[in-house]
């Protein structure tokens, strides 16, 4: 792997982003195979001005991901939609928790124009969580799904969602709308939930996937989670084994990293060698699509990730 050349801000820069407390979590520094090249510029400038302009957000951004100089120089991002204030606080997640302004009715249509405007064939949607609201946003999410498809009509749309404080009804209301890929993430291992998302619950999440694979069987499942937050191996497999269980297609399984002094210590850089690991589990307990590795997110590479668990359902079914 690489070394990054040129300055640092405040820590390490991955890929392309300054990471505050990246070279140095406390006593912890940041290990060689967390380092890459920064991105080249490609079509980051135009992604960041096409989503300015229309006044959207990203999980890229609000999230501090890592990736998004890669990304946005790719031509791809990840849409955030129903504001920027959570009305959780997950301490391992960099969006803010605040109250949020109510729904954007145009926010659905300047989605759309910008899938068209940068070209997507593959477009992740992802929200802050809005306990406040009756539905926690269903129809708002089935608004942008319609509104995505009649401005890009070959368009696969994966949606990633909050847990709806378990109300499956409202689960079943976005799935109603044929997202092609239903993502809802675990993040961790249970027994940290109380640690690190202590507004969730590991049985919800869970039936949240369930669910949909119950209502809509043919719409693949997703879900994912992060490590370096102080589990073992044989907890995550545990999780991976209850992920399969509820019928869940596709995993991905990435590094946690701090976005602040204010978030959760990363308890450990996790090794190359054992996301290997954690992939090689999943992939025995047959997983369709399996993302494993330092850097993996949710929407990371989720288009070739999708396109790599259709090809694997489709040699399973002949």
């Amino acid at each position: 792997m690489r070394r990054l050349s040129g300055p640092r801000r405040g820590g390490a820069i991955i890929a392309g982003v300054p990471y505050e407390h990246g070279q140095t979590d406390g006593a912890r520094r940041m290990p060689s195979w967390m380092r890459r090249p920064v991105a080249t510029p490609g079509r980051a400038g135009e992604v960041a001005e096409i989503l300015d302009s229309l006044h959207l957000n990203t999980v890229c951004r609000s999230a501090k991901c890592p990736n998004r100089g890669e990304c946005y120089a790719s031509g791809t991002a990840t849409f955030l939609i129903m504001g920027a204030y959570c009305t959780r606080g997950c301490r391992f997640c960099a969006v803010e928790d605040a109250t949020p302004l109510p729904l954007d009715a145009d926010e659905p249509r300047r989605v759309a124009e910008a899938a068209a405007r940068i070209g997507l064939r593959h477009v992740v949607v992802t929200t802050v969580t809005r306990d406040d609201l009756a539905d926690g946003g269903a129809a708002h999410f089935v608004e942008v799904i319609e509104r995505l498809r009649a401005a890009v009509p070959s368009v696969r749309i994966e949606v990633l969602t909050s847990d709806f404080a378990g109300q499956l009804a409202d689960v079943d209301t976005v799935a109603s709308a044929r997202p092609d890929v239903f993502n809802h993430n675990v993040e961790t291992v249970p027994r940290l939930y109380p640690d690190v998302r202590p507004a969730a619950d590991y049985a919800r999440s869970l039936a949240v996937l369930a669910r949909v694979r119950e209502t809509a069987a043919d719409i693949p499942t997703k879900s994912g989670l992060m490590v370096g937050l102080g589990e073992s191996f044989d907890e995550v497999a545990a999780v991976l084994h209850d992920l399969r269980r509820s019928g869940v297609a596709i995993v991905t399984i990435g590094q946690y990293l701090r976005p602040s002094s204010a978030h959760l210590p990363v308890t450990r850089f996790v090794e190359p060698a054992e996301f290997d690991r954690y992939a090689g589990v999943a992939r025995s307990l047959g997983f369709a699509g399996v993302a494993s590795a330092p850097f993996v997110r949710s929407s990371y590479h989720a288009s070739e990730v999708a396109d790599a668990a259709a090809d694997s359902a489709e040699t399973v079914a002949t």
